[in-house]
């Protein structure tokens, strides 16, 4: 008989929307501690570290397969080098550098665009069809981060007065659609395989940067709070979330997978609400309904294009 931890975990395994639950919550709580622990963690330290303890987790189980990749790898390192460093070092960077200005709720929203900006990528760069339901859902779901960055003043557009955190997250995103786009290039391999040696590209290019903020006197603080967000990011939204998402993917097919996490933010926005105490406004709540409503229309004859949004969870 097998064993009550065996029964429950085999029990776990087989609810993808349990599993997928678990996986908007951890990425929810990467913005969350990227913007908690943002007066004891400098932002280029986090991304760093984060992947540098995810990259040592998570060889033990990639290495057989990056031995028998490591061909594959080599003839195809443009590509390896192009999506290792938009999807991990820059995306994360960027956005550990803009919730050092803006709150994780603002930084939260504004990543549930990426949906609609990788259709709008994908039609400019493998000139998918856009129709016009993209083309509504495209306006609707710029028309709501607009709402969010300007905090529902509509005047501040006319003075050009943004949040410079706001702005720097707007680039983090679109980074990773450009990512997310470009994934289809990359090589056949092992996903494991992949994702380390995306890993080793990423924090080979974050290192310039943290030796940069290491010298201008921005120093990890040695406070308990700084080595459990270190501890958080390495783990849940590196690891354990890729695992999980995958496992979705595996019982439900990626379009139903990226579309039920589109409740990432709305989950990250409460929790920054209880947790943070952060506000949330009236803006935020048009913000987030307008960009829903304009995932729903661009979802209408565009679900693969749309699904390719969470291809590789670990840039999260």
């Amino acid at each position: 008989m097998p064993s009550l931890r065996a029964r429950v975990f085999g029990w776990f395994w087989s609810h993808p929307y349990l599993l997928l639950t678990f996986t908007a919550l951890f990425w929810a709580g990467n913005s969350l501690v990227g913007r908690a622990a943002r007066d004891v963690m400098p932002p280029v330290a986090l991304a760093f570290w984060r992947w540098t303890l995810a990259l040592a987790l998570l060889l033990p189980f990639a290495w057989p397969h990056l031995r028998r990749d490591l061909v594959d790898l080599r003839n195809n390192w443009r590509w390896v080098l192009v999506l290792g460093t938009l999807g991990i070092g820059t995306f994360n960077t960027l956005l550990y550098t803009g919730l050092q200005a803006t709150t994780a709720v603002n930084g939260l929203l504004l990543q549930s665009m990426q949906p609609v900006l990788i259709l709008l990528l994908g039609a400019a760069v493998f000139r998918e069809q856009v129709g016009l339901p993209q083309l509504a859902g495209i306006v609707l779901s710029i028309s709501g981060a607009l709402m969010i960055i300007l905090g529902g003043n509509l005047s501040a557009l006319v003075r050009f007065e943004f949040n410079s955190g706001d702005l720097v997250i707007c680039v983090a995103v679109v980074v990773w659609s450009i990512y997310s786009v470009l994934l289809r290039k990359r090589p056949a391999v092992h996903p494991l395989s992949f994702l380390a040696a995306t890993f080793v590209v990423g924090i080979a290019m974050i290192s310039p940067f943290y030796i940069a903020e290491i010298a201008s006197g921005r120093l990890i603080e040695n406070r308990p709070e700084s080595w459990l967000a270190i501890s958080y990011v390495s783990l849940f939204p590196s690891l354990i979330a890729y695992l999980f998402f995958n496992r979705g993917v595996e019982l439900l097919g990626s379009t139903a997978t990226s579309l039920y996490l589109n409740i990432m933010p709305v989950i990250g926005a409460l929790l920054a609400a209880v947790f943070l105490m952060e506000p949330i406004g009236w803006y935020h709540f048009i913000g987030m309904g307008l960009i829903g409503a304009g995932i729903v229309s661009a979802a209408r004859k565009s679900g693969q294009a749309i699904a390719r949004t969470y291809n590789s969870g670990p840039g999260s």
